[in-house]
């Protein structure tokens, strides 16, 4: 099993977490598809829960209202040890600040940043909280990746704000895709994705969770409620589906490709 109690580097996705208008719902959905256990962390963080795996830290929730202008969505949030000092750097980027930071008791500090694309996520400087406590593994997030609708834009603001350098999967107009890489760790992927998001999508940060067995979580998620927006598909990297939960909130699930089970 992947775990760790120490902070990820700078730089690299360290936690997500999720923005539902029904908690209780989407505790649990995730429970059924994930096998996900949820803890309220109580009144004084706003009744945030912690999902877990295994008792380790996978993810967590909020509770989204109308106040917040927002849809249900999953965020990515990206390490650092000097949030003022990143913030700084977002904002000299082309990156607009939605939350400064702020404490969260002694467990570190956030920020949520859009970026000069339209793509939100946040920031955390760990205290006691350093992020998951697993990952890579059935029932945790195992990737994270950028979809631009302006990709030059987004590879040079992470590159400026990160430090990310550059790994190219793929650079043509028909797959033109980059890993982003600290200090020669792989740590995020960015798509250029303009060909084929909607008008209506914008530019988004996307989590994908490991499951053992892509094709039945797919149908455990449909059962509960999640509808299919891409199909599950055998690629290069593994066997992935899109979905979308019983509140709207996108995501995707990551496993071994069919016929690697088959074998």
């Amino acid at each position: 099993m992947t775990t760790r109690d120490t902070p990820f580097a700078p730089g690299t996705p360290c936690w997500v977490d999720l923005l539902s208008s029904d908690p209780d719902r989407a505790a649990g959905f995730y429970g059924e598809v994930l096998g996900w256990k949820s803890e309220d962390s109580g009144e004084e963080f706003g009744n945030y829960l912690r999902f877990t795996s295994d008792d380790k830290g996978v993810a967590g929730m909020m509770r989204n209202t109308p106040e917040m202008g927002s849809p249900d969505v999953w965020t990515t949030y990206i390490s650092t040890d000097d949030i003022d000092a990143t913030v700084q750097k977002a904002t000299e980027a082309g990156g607009t600040v939605m939350s400064p930071p702020m404490d969260v008791s002694d467990l570190g500090r956030m920020a949520v940043i859009v970026d000069p694309v339209g793509a939100v996520f946040g920031l955390w400087q760990p205290g006691k909280h350093t992020g998951f406590t697993k990952y890579n593994e059935p029932g945790s997030v195992t990737w994270d990746e950028h979809h631009s609708k302006d990709f030059p834009t987004s590879t040079e603001f992470y590159q400026k704000v990160f430090g990310w350098t550059y790994e190219k999967t793929g650079d043509t107009d028909d797959f033109r895709y980059y890993q982003g890489q600290i200090d020669g760790e792989t740590v995020a992927g960015l798509m250029d994705s303009k060909a084929f998001l909607p008008d209506e999508v914008p530019s988004h940060w996307t989590v994908y969770f490991s499951v053992a067995d892509v094709d039945a979580a797919v149908a455990t998620a449909v059962a509960n409620g999640a509808t299919v927006s891409i199909p599950a598909q055998d690629t290069p990297f593994g066997r992935m589906v899109d979905l979308t939960d019983p509140t709207g909130a996108r995501f995707k699930l990551h496993g071994p490709n069919v016929a690697e089970d088959e074998s």
